[in-house]
């Protein structure tokens, strides 16, 4: 019994009164940000008719998120950072109201869509990157796998439950009202993070007249010398980019089983990353974080490459499952490392450039699937780039070098 309870989800960071606040406030917060998610693309569609307007939203928010995600990391490593954090997340909620009033306006305008979901992504990047550079700050560095693993499951548990409502209650209140709960939602967040003590610079207080594209270069620098850091993100933007097939579900949906079948494919994978964080108090006692990244990588990579393979609906989604559950443990290990090995002064740095890394790896992944696709065929494609997946991470393992205390190789960043 006491083994079984060890492997459930360690619930030991929910003990700190600052964590759990902001943790049970994104869970509102996360459920209300999906009616927004599932609202945009649909009203983007009912004014111009036309899917290319939906593939557009996607890429207008890329830059903005990019940028806003590299400035609020450098922001948050010389300014307190629950000041930022507040002001980043007060700037959603204030979207979401501009976006619940052009719908009541009815303005019918995909310009105006367009702006606010870039002003909405940058915010969004700026948010989540401040956000886990906090998070250190709350909770024992030997609780940050758990801590990470508490966070994902509440994002993943949103993605599977969020659209559910959405769907059904958009027919009878209409997208204003949508627009309208997201931005309450939000203030459960603005209330965590206003309870949150102040959270300036270790060391000294706010720096506030140094040039902040400095920090950012600085940041950039420090990932280019050390190889544990360009290992792990290496492994994550490999998993992402050559690995994620999901720009290829709808074929897959029409083609191999049923077009009505493709909602199961995008739950499965989430629903994999639930279940993993129901047991992941094993993710507590692992202590060599860069060797489960990669090993997580190419569990990944495996079980995508087993999806590329399956004929029938059921073993489709069985492995799909499993691979959200190795993403779930690459996500995990891959933000414990970089929340631990280095000072906590560049924190905020690496964390913009993992948001970069975590945006543009799916969208790169989508634009290379989509191509190798309708040159190779979907099985091929799937299948091919599960298989790289696995050869990225078994290199990393192998070319490792010297052992630091993370397990992939390179000096530890402190003692640089």
């Amino acid at each position: 019994m006491a083994r079984r309870r060890r492997l459930l989800v360690d619930l030991g960071p929910l003990r700190v009164a600052e964590f759990r606040r902001l943790w049970a406030a994104g869970i509102v917060t996360a459920l209300g940000a999906q009616l927004t998610a599932v609202v945009v693309p649909l009203q983007i569609y009912a004014f111009s008719g036309s899917s290319a307007w939906v593939g557009l939203a996607g890429l207008v928010g890329l830059a903005p998120m990019a940028a806003a995600a590299l400035w609020a990391g450098a922001l948050a490593d010389v300014r307190d950072r629950r000041r930022v954090l507040l002001t980043t997340t007060a700037g959603i909620g204030v979207t979401s109201l501009l976006l619940w009033a052009q719908a009541w306006a009815d303005l019918r305008s995909v310009g105006a869509l367009l702006v606010l979901v870039g002003a909405q992504q940058a915010l969004f990047g700026a948010n989540s990157t401040v956000s886990r550079a906090v998070t250190p700050r709350l909770v024992r560095p030997e609780l940050l796998p758990a801590a990470n693993a508490l966070q994902s499951m509440v994002l993943l548990s949103a993605g599977v439950a969020g659209p559910l409502p959405a769907g059904g209650l958009l027919p009878a209140v209409g997208s204003g009202t949508l627009y309208l709960a997201d931005s309450v939602a939000v203030c459960a967040t603005v209330w965590a993070v206003w309870r949150l003590p102040a959270l300036p610079p270790i060391g000294g207080g706010e720096r506030r007249h140094e040039p902040v594209l400095r920090h950012i270069a600085d940041g950039i620098r420090m990932v280019m010398r050390h190889q544990v850091l360009l290992r792990v993100y290496l492994c994550d933007f490999a998993a992402l980019s050559l690995g994620l097939p999901t720009a290829l579900f709808p074929q897959l949906a029409a083609q191999t089983f049923h077009p009505s079948d493709i909602g199961l494919l995008y739950a499965a994978v989430s629903a994999g990353g639930v279940l993993a964080a129901l047991v992941s108090g094993a993710f507590t006692r692992v202590h060599r974080h860069g060797v489960a990244v990669a090993v997580s990588a190419g569990m990944w990579g495996l079980a995508v490459a087993g999806f590329g393979t399956a004929r029938s609906l059921p073993a489709a989604v069985v492995w799909l499952i499993l691979a959200g559950g190795a993403l779930l443990a690459l996500g995990v290990f891959r933000k414990t490392v970089l929340q631990t090995a280095v000072p906590d002064g560049v924190r905020g740095r690496l964390q913009g450039i993992d948001t970069v890394v975590a945006a543009g790896g799916p969208r790169l992944g989508d634009l290379l699937h989509g191509t190798a696709g309708a040159a190779l065929g979907v099985p091929w494609t799937v299948t091919g780039g599960g298989v790289l997946t696995v050869v990225v991470a078994a290199l990393v393992l192998l070319t490792g070098g010297r052992r630091s205390r993370h397990g992939i190789g390179g000096r530890h960043p402190d003692r640089a």
